[in-house]
């Protein structure tokens, strides 16, 4: 038996290298995109949990921010309607209130809710402006980060495209405030601003990632063996139908 030596699998050194780096980078990344689909499943069934709890009093102090997001609560003052500050959100504004607490806590910011466009004024929603001691029920949220594209906030201007905490507490003349936002979830008086705007959505499409990952990764590898692959001259010429 005759052994052809130009037929057999030679891919070479360097297509070699590619490969093993490729797939070492894709498996990888398809690996802790399975480990951030677990931590993700596992957040989305906390918030759940969180949300369905029945309210409890907001303390006077919070430790643990983490454990307190997405946490109903209740909290009692009056609001400082002086200083609201309304924030850019869709078609229209989220009004953020100071809520003076009767209690030893901090002032807590309050996102009392949406109105549209035209009700930016609070002369607009008179019946809105809730006087004297209020009690509010809402959702715990974090400060957020701004996005990439996010335009800047201007203060002084009153203009707001995010919520920044610390620059709202500045500009309410607060200096100390709770380092969270209550969302409530009760509309004010004459429907406006309009509660509930907490939104409980967080994508999570780790799975399609582990999917695209570990496919490039079998693909990189199919490759690599058909290129490495080495056929004879005379069997390559004659499937082409190259005469010799």
């Amino acid at each position: 038996m005759t052994v052809n030596p130009d037929r057999g699998f030679r891919p070479g050194l360097w297509p070699t290298i590619f490969t093993i780096f490729g797939l070492v980078l894709l498996v990888g990344l398809g690996t802790w995109q399975i480990q951030r689909l677990a931590w993700k499943t596992d957040l989305l069934a906390d918030i759940a949990q969180r949300a369905a709890a029945a309210p409890v009093p907001l303390p006077a102090e919070l430790d643990d921010l983490k454990s307190w997001r997405y946490r109903p609560v209740t909290v009692t003052g009056r609001f400082n309607h002086a200083a609201e500050m309304a924030v850019h959100a869709g078609r229209g504004y989220h009004i953020i209130t100071p809520l003076i607490r009767l209690d030893s806590g901090p002032p807590v910011l309050v996102v009392r809710g949406e109105v549209p466009p035209d009700g930016r004024d609070p002369d607009s929603r008179p019946d809105g402006q809730e006087s004297g001691v209020v009690s509010v029920t809402g959702i715990v949220r974090l400060p957020p980060y701004p996005g990439l594209f996010v335009p800047e906030n201007d203060p002084q201007a009153n203009l707001w495209y995010w919520r920044d905490l610390p620059a709202m507490a500045d500009h309410a003349g607060l200096q100390h405030v709770a380092p969270i936002f209550v969302e409530s979830v009760e509309t004010a008086k004459g429907g406006w601003p309009r509660g509930g705007v907490t939104n409980y959505t967080i994508s999570n499409n780790h799975l399609s990632y582990v999917i695209t990952w570990y496919g490039l990764a079998l693909a990189l590898l199919a490759i690599y063996l058909v290129f490495g692959w080495r056929r004879p001259p005379s069997e390559t010429g004659a499937k082409t139908g190259v005469k010799r």
